[in-house]
């Protein structure tokens, strides 16, 4: 009961505080959001290297981008891409306060990543799949951001909780894996240590 009350008041409060970055960013990362998401251990299995360019497709408030940027060190680069104009400026002025100068963000729009062609080795999403629409015109179209060897890793929330299933915020393993098969891609990685999500990677199948 406490759960349904607390999800009430955060939808009221939403309602009533759309532009207030700090909330935004709450809602992002909910509750207790590392010991479900492992994001070491995600960023690990990545095998990133130093100098690497990444970008952090869906940013939020920056919970993955801040990570990536330390993977990728100061000679790489990570590309903060969102359609919230909030929450770039909040992961612009945190990094310019932490002087991470390897952070660039990106407004995207909702059907265009607008990054540079071949501007990235890894394209990294979390929690953001669910929201696009038409997902493998999407990713057949941004696979021209893709390096040679580049690979899009998607983490997305499952329908194992209620709430995500009710209001369909997830998407199933294979679905993901049907639509980027049929974008030109093929699974090179599959993870299973997240509790509530799929952690799949990908690679352009070769012509």
């Amino acid at each position: 009961m406490d759960k349904v009350v607390a999800l009430l008041a955060f939808g009221a409060i939403g309602l009533l505080l759309p532009a207030c970055t700090a909330f935004k960013r709450w809602g992002y990362e909910g509750f207790g959001r590392d010991r479900w998401q492992k994001p070491d251990q995600v960023i690990q299995v990545l095998s990133i290297q130093p100098g690497d360019s990444v970008a952090d497709l869906g940013a939020g408030g920056g919970y993955f981008t801040f990570r990536l940027a330390d993977a990728v060190g100061p000679t790489g680069k990570v590309y903060a891409v969102d359609v919230d104009r909030d929450m770039l400026d909040y992961i612009a002025k945190q990094s310019a306060a932490e002087k991470r100068e390897n952070v660039i963000t990106v407004a995207a729009d909702y059907d265009d990543s607008k990054l540079p062609d071949a501007s990235v080795n890894l394209l990294f999403t979390s929690n953001t799949y669910h929201h696009l629409e038409n997902r493998t015109a999407y990713f057949e179209r941004n696979s021209r951001v893709l390096r040679p060897g580049g690979r899009v890793a998607i983490i997305d929330l499952d329908s194992s909780g209620w709430f995500m299933w009710l209001f369909g915020h997830s998407t199933e393993h294979d679905d993901i894996v049907r639509e980027m098969n049929a974008a030109g891609y093929e699974v090179v990685g599959d993870h299973h240590f997240l509790s509530r999500q799929s952690f799949i990677v990908f690679a352009r199948r070769p012509s």
